[in-house]
C-alpha cells in the first residue's frame, strides 16, 4: 500500500474503540530477551519476532560488525520517531514527499570502561533531527505535526520521562 491508500483514522477506529470500552484491552507488555554467544563480546537480542545479533562498541573492544546496545538504543528512538511522524502526517491528511529521522547520541566510553568515577556511564546528549519535505502544508500543520509526533512517539517520551526500572537476579546454584 502506498502512503495514499491508507486511511489511518479508519484503521485505528477499532483500536480506539476497543480500548474505550475496555480500557484494560490497551495495557501491552514487550520482551526482549539476551542471550549467550560464543564470545564475551556478543549476544543475541530476541524480541519474538526476530532475533538480532549485538555486539560491544568497538571503543570498548567489539569488532564493529554488529549494532552496539547504544546503536539499538538510538534505532529505537529513530524508528519510533519516524513511524509516529509518518502515522501523525497521514492521520492529518498532510501530503509528504518525504521524512527522514536522524539521532545522534554522545557519550564518554571511559565511562563504560570504568576508567573514572566522575564520567557517567550512558548518554550523555541525544538530538533527534527530522527532516520534512510537506509541500503543500502550512506553518501551524507543521507546527501540530511536530507537537503530535513529539507527544505520541512512544520512545521519546519514554527517554524523555524514565520508567521505574527493576532488576531481578536469579542464581541457577
Amino acid at each position: 500500500m502506498s502512503k495514499g491508500e491508507i486511511d489511518i483514522r479508519s484503521l485505528q477506529k477499532p483500536f480506539k474503540t476497543q480500548y474505550r470500552a475496555d480500557p484494560k484491552s490497551s495495557r501491552i507488555t514487550l520482551t526482549a530477551k539476551g542471550g549467550e554467544t560464543d564470545t564475551p563480546l556478543s549476544c543475541s537480542v530476541d524480541i519474538g519476532r526476530a532475533i538480532y545479533q549485538a555486539e560491544a562498541h568497538t571503543g570498548v573492544g567489539g569488532s564493529g560488525s554488529a549494532a552496539c546496545s547504544g546503536d539499538l538504543l538510538l534505532g529505537a528512538l529513530a524508528a519510533c520517531a519516524q513511524l509516529t511522524c509518518q502515522l501523525v502526517a497521514t492521520a492529518m491528511g498532510i501530503e509528504t514527499q518525504r521524512i527522514a529521522v536522524t539521532v545522534d547520541g554522545d557519550m564518554d566510553l571511559s565511562g563504560t570502561l570504568g576508567i573514572s568515577k566522575d564520567v557517567p556511564v550512558g548518554f550523555s546528549a541525544m538530538r533527534v533531527k527530522f527532516e520534512i519535505d510537506a509541500a503543500s502544508a502550512g506553518e501551524e500543520q507543521l507546527r501540530l505535526l511536530q507537537e503530535k509526533t513529539e507527544q505520541y512517539c512512544v520512545v521519546l517520551q519514554t527517554l524523555l520521562h524514565p520508567p521505574k526500572i527493576e532488576a531481578e537476579w536469579n542464581s541457577a546454584g
